[in-house]
C-alpha cells in the first residue's frame, strides 16, 4: 500500500470554499481503481493550511489510473485554483 501525502496551502479567505469544494471532490476519487481510504486535516497552528492523505493499492493507481484520467480532470476544476502555492505531492511505504 503505499500513502499519498499532499501539504495544502489554500488562498486567505477561501477556506470555507476549499472545504465545500473537497466534499464534492472526495466522492471522484473515493471512486477511482486502488483508492483505499483519505483523510483531510486541517492544520492547528497554520488556519489555511491541510493536509491530504491518500491510500492506494499501487503507486500507478494514483499517478496513472488517477493523474490521467477523465475524474482527475473534475477533481483539479474543483480544487487546483484554491492553492498557493501549488503543492508537492509524496508517496511514502510503510517500512513498520
Amino acid at each position: 500500500m503505499i500513502l499519498e501525502v499532499a501539504i495544502l496551502n489554500v488562498k486567505a479567505g477561501e477556506t470555507a470554499a476549499f472545504e465545500a469544494a473537497f466534499a464534492e471532490a472526495q466522492k471522484i476519487i473515493a471512486g477511482m481503481a486502488g483508492y483505499v481510504n483519505h483523510e483531510l486535516q486541517k492544520c492547528l497552528e497554520v488556519p489555511n493550511q491541510y493536509i491530504l492523505l491518500v491510500h492506494w493499492q499501487t503507486l500507478e493507481d494514483h499517478t496513472v489510473g488517477f493523474r490521467q484520467s477523465a475524474e482527475y480532470q473534475q477533481w483539479k476544476a474543483l480544487l487546483h485554483h484554491f492553492y498557493d502555492p501549488f503543492p508537492i505531492v509524496e508517496h511514502y511505504e510503510q517500512i513498520f
